[in-house]
């Protein structure tokens, strides 16, 4: 690997990305089709059609926002297997002002999802309580300084990458440098930020109940799609050059085990929320659970302790298995479904428990949508720019030591 020219670290199957791109629009209209349809001559799809559009969005927001973490955490840190997995990172993070278009119909529609947005909110003295803080232009405030933030962190970051290319090969310096000098405060920032958002996103669609883990567990799964998916991607680009040429088993491997740290870390701080809200025993925190102990949803909470972790756990301790990109990719695609399950699980008993529905086909069919487009957008940024950043200083190092 280390005599690779540039030419070849260069190199973009543009074609092969193209095919992809039209594939997912097509599984993109799909979805869109089953949804207006669904819409239209479905009571109950109508019934939450919002809903579902929110768990859609709160997935694939995941992947973006994710991608952003997870790139600076490799900055900071170095490493093959980021360097590697670097340019599907970027391509996702340039998703971001489609994530800012697709969050309008939700910032739209507030009262629909979000009790203490409903007029009916001033005579619950809780609510009311809290009002300083969940009130709408409050949050609009703080959702336009979240896509801010996020914003300049993803233009300066992927800024700086193109230039990278364009500029001849340089030793390690300042202008490598300053990677890590915006992805230190960086990540303190995403920290922040993620959690009020998960806070006013998702947590408040039940204003009644509050986790005070549940801005880190938002991070773990996060962090868990965003391997997952990475993984999925390079496990179809090592078909290709350059990636067939780069992409090696240890590289795999030290994806894998990270994509098996983050399965732990959710699973760690899923528990250590279930165990701080059952020992209080407080009555406005145990409904979260009790709704998802009881049917429609006692199925789904069954499914994503087998799927979202068992599972997982006992398929990654196989060594091979990380280091086989088809296999891995496989159990990569397994474990994105699972987080789908996940999400629905928990947006959806805190906006249908009234009418006792549990996970809806219209949860799959707008996710379906929404992907489409999505990865539509994100093979085209991939496609863009070479897959690999061949004149980063640390790349060939890298590359020579396989991978860690």
């Amino acid at each position: 690997m280390a005599q690779l020219n540039e030419a070849t670290l260069m190199m973009r199957p543009t074609a092969e990305i193209s095919r992809m791109g039209t594939r997912a629009i097509g599984l993109g209209a799909i979805g869109l089709a089953l949804g207006v349809i669904g819409f239209l001559t479905d009571e109950s799809a109508r019934h939450v059609f919002l809903q579902s559009y929110l768990i859609a969005f709160v997935f694939w927001f995941g992947i973006t926002l994710g991608s952003l973490g997870v790139l600076m955490i490799q900055h900071l840190s170095g490493g093959a297997w980021g360097l590697v997995s670097r340019r599907v990172l970027e391509a996702a993070t340039r998703n971001l002002p489609l994530m800012l278009i697709l969050f309008i119909p939700i910032a739209l529609q507030l009262p629909t999802l979000y009790e203490w947005a409903r007029p009916e909110a001033a005579a619950d003295h809780i609510l009311q309580m809290k009002r300083p803080y969940l009130n709408q232009t409050f949050f609009y405030i703080r959702a336009g300084l979240f896509f801010a933030i996020w914003g300049t962190l993803v233009f300066w970051l992927n800024k700086w990458s193109k230039e990278q290319d364009q500029e001849p090969a340089l030793p390690p310096g300042p202008k490598d440098r300053r990677f890590r000098v915006l992805s230190g405060p960086g990540l303190v920032l995403m920290m922040i930020t993620i959690t009020f958002m998960s806070v006013d996103w998702v947590m408040s669609l039940d204003p009644h109940w509050y986790s005070t883990i549940f801005g880190i567990l938002t991070v773990g799964e996060y962090g868990l799609s965003t391997m997952a998916f990475s993984i999925l991607v390079l496990a179809w680009l090592v078909r290709f050059k350059p990636m067939s040429e780069i992409a090696a088993p240890d590289h795999f491997h030290d994806l894998s085990k990270l994509m098996f740290a983050w399965v732990l870390l959710w699973a760690y701080f899923s528990v250590s929320q279930l165990i701080i809200v059952w020992s209080g025993n407080l009555p406005e925190e145990i409904p979260y659970y009790m709704l998802r102990f009881r049917d429609p949803w006692r199925p789904v909470t069954i499914a994503v302790l087998l799927g979202h972790f068992v599972v997982p756990f006992a398929l990654l301790l196989s060594r091979s298995l990380k280091r086989t990109p088809s296999r891995v990719g496989l159990v990569a695609l397994f474990i994105l479904i699972m987080r789908l399950v996940e999400t629905a699980w928990m947006i959806g008993p805190m906006v249908r428990h009234e009418g006792g529905s549990g996970l809806h086909w219209l949860d799959f069919a707008l996710t379906l949508a929404m992907g489409g487009l999505w990865l539509f957008l994100f093979l085209r940024n991939l496609a863009g720019r070479a897959l690999v950043p061949a004149r980063d200083p640390y790349l060939k190092d890298a590359l020579a030591h396989g991978g860690h």
